[in-house]
């Protein structure tokens, strides 16, 4: 292997182990209790399971999409409009 193959190689490595890093962070949870709330999250900003079409963070469509969920302080979701521990159909894209 060349040089430049041998470098592009490392370099691909070592960016695939920080994006893996990242990732399980971001599925792990946040370092605080928490919980999931439903329906509160602004487009874009949700950190996983959007439900059909989207795949995890970041890919709801609408604001307060019923599916979409985000961590919260634990206990503070249900007190949050539209909060819910469960997905509902509020919201949903077309």
């Amino acid at each position: 292997m060349n040089k430049a193959k041998t470098s592009l190689a490392i370099t691909s490595a070592i960016a695939a182990g920080l994006f893996m890093a990242t990732a399980n962070d971001a599925v792990a949870g946040p370092k605080f209790k928490a919980e999931k709330c439903y329906g509160v999250s602004k487009a874009g900003k949700n950190d996983c399971a959007a439900g059909p079409g989207t795949s995890c963070a970041g890919t709801s469509t609408v604001d307060a999409q019923g599916n979409a969920w985000m961590f919260v302080p634990k206990g503070s979701c249900e007190r949050l409009v539209g909060g819910s521990l469960e997905p509902t159909d509020a919201n949903l894209p077309s």
